[in-house]
């Protein structure tokens, strides 16, 4: 009788946490249902209008299609074609071109730009919007001012460069030499105002604590920018630099309103040149395989920040 009773407590102690645990596993299952049904329509979005595209895309690449019919397969052909092409070299340089200028140029000043309105200054709202303005605002306004703007023969910049003595001016848009630094200083100017939020974020991250201790170290402004500042915005720099690099390689629509890839092909860049492929002259397979190769230029260029960045980091 006595092992009975013992035994009896033993056996309601157990039932409670038994429930316990089949109601704490219903309500993880309910709370992934919940979770993926806020992020399917997010997947499938992304299934069906980017990562399905890439894969026929890869599969185009190897054909001959124009939008019309089957495609044809064809193997390297497009491929051989590409890199025996001096219109592609040609595109592609200018795209490096405007990467490794337009890159570190707008790095510099949009973290110039978030150093300066970081301060205390009277009217610091409307100073962070006016920089930030020119990213929202209409690319085809924005290059139609510019275009004004630098203007050859009455343009106010040539205008204002000609009160120093200058007698061979820029021709700026019109001109070979000078229609690429005119998109790269245009492209700089529109979109530092973005990366400059995205740096100002950083900023105001630090702790305030790390910079008294560099004053009481004796550290002065520069030192506490090279030493507190700079490594504190490692991984802001890192992702504002994978994305401003994206942004560089796929440049097309300011380069399509300011000048259309000219004169003759001094602005042209591999994205408008897809674009001339596949749009102009139908020849999707042939721009699939560019479209190939600029996808691999920006994933080894991102690997390689990928581990420049983690070596930093040890």
């Amino acid at each position: 009788m006595e092992s009975q009773t013992e035994i009896a407590p033993v056996q309601k102690s157990r039932a409670p946490a038994k429930k316990s645990g089949t109601s704490h596993s219903a309500l993880r299952r309910r709370n992934l249902l919940y979770g993926w049904s806020f992020i399917l329509p997010n997947f499938l979005g992304f299934g069906i209008l980017n990562l399905l595209p890439i894969i026929i895309l890869f599969y185009i690449a190897f054909t001959k299609w124009s939008a019309f019919g089957s495609p044809q397969w064809t193997g390297l052909e497009n491929f051989s074609r590409m890199f025996a092409d001096p219109t592609f070299w040609k595109s592609f340089w200018n795209t490096m071109y405007y990467a490794a200028v337009h890159i570190p140029l707008t790095l510099v000043l949009s973290l110039g730009l978030a150093l300066l309105l970081n301060q205390k200054l009277r009217g610091l709202p409307f100073f962070r919007a006016a920089a930030f303005f020119p990213y929202f605002t209409s690319i085809v306004a924005v290059a139609q001012v510019w275009n004004m703007l630098l203007a050859p023969e009455n343009g106010p910049i040539n205008q204002f460069i000609a009160m120093f003595g200058v007698q061979n001016l820029p021709g700026w848009t019109s001109s070979t030499a000078w229609a690429m630094p005119a998109i790269i200083i245009v492209g700089t100017w529109r979109s530092m105002g973005y990366y400059m939020l995205l740096f100002l974020a950083g900023l105001q991250a630090v702790p305030a604590e790390l910079y008294e201790a560099a004053r009481v170290d004796g550290a002065n402004a520069w030192g506490r920018f090279i030493n507190v500042t700079l490594p504190c915005l490692r991984p802001t720099t890192f992702f504002v630099t994978i994305i401003l690099t994206i942004e560089s390689f796929k440049v097309l629509d300011l380069i399509l309103v300011m000048t259309e890839g000219g004169p003759g092909t001094s602005t042209l860049v591999l994205s408008q040149y897809i674009y001339r492929m596949g749009f102009e002259r139908n020849q999707f397979g042939y721009a699939s395989a560019i479209s190939l190769a600029l996808f691999f230029i920006c994933l080894v260029v991102t690997i390689i920040q990928f581990v420049h960045n983690r070596r930093m980091e040890r």
